[in-house]
């Protein structure tokens, strides 16, 4: 993962969507952060995360992460969230086979909501940590995957196991489209920021919330 940086070349908007409980916001922090913690209060409404990818294909590129609420009552009120996101992550628990099941109806969401109807998705199978636990096996998750023209990845939020590839991985797809690439270059303004006002700028933008 890139470290801050006030200059880039595309700005993608990430969604990660699935039950509460999966590990969502540890794997944000585990990206973003590097950190994790088993205590992790659940998500109420939205709440996101800005960080760069740099040199990725030969650009930079700035991530606003979105990280929204499993709950069924926070549902349509996280609707308008799916809108002009390039990239989704689609996560479920594998030592939980409900988790698992319930991604086809998230599936539904996102087919409903989003409108960039070509966003790239990836299905994340997380707590791989927990092998002996497992409940949903990596065949299966690759099968659901593939039947849905998904990327497919399995990570440990804890270990930080394949947390970097999973949000690479949907980069370069994203990269690699050029329809998604439209209206994802940063603005040009006629005076640049001075470095005081930039990184205030980033300050404030690297991490905010959307509660209900």
């Amino acid at each position: 993962m890139g470290k801050k940086s006030g200059r880039y070349d595309h700005v993608f908007k990430i969604l990660l969507i699935g039950d509460s409980g999966v590990g969502k916001s540890s794997i944000i922090m585990s990206y973003t952060d590097n950190t994790f913690s088993e205590e992790v209060p659940s998500t109420i409404g939205v709440d996101f995360k800005v960080t760069y990818l740099n040199d990725i294909d030969g650009k930079t590129v700035k991530l606003t992460i979105w990280d929204t609420a499993g709950q069924e009552r926070f549902r349509t009120l996280t609707s308008s969230y799916y809108r002009s996101a390039q990239g989704v992550i689609l996560v479920y628990d594998v030592s939980s086979r409900q988790s698992f099941e319930n991604i086809k109806n998230w599936l539904k969401e996102v087919n409903l909501y989003s409108t960039i109807a070509d966003c790239k998705k990836i299905l994340v199978g997380n707590k791989i940590d927990l092998e002996q636990e497992r409940k949903v096996s990596t065949q299966m998750g690759q099968q659901f995957a593939s039947d849905n023209q998904m990327l497919f990845i399995e990570v440990s939020a804890k270990t930080r196991q394949f947390i970097d590839q999973a949000f690479q991985e949907l980069t370069l797809q994203i990269l690699g489209d050029e329809i998604l690439l439209q209206d994802t270059a940063p603005v040009t303004v006629d005076a640049p920021l001075d470095v005081d006002d930039l990184e205030q700028e980033e300050e404030e933008e690297s991490s905010g919330c959307c509660g209900f």
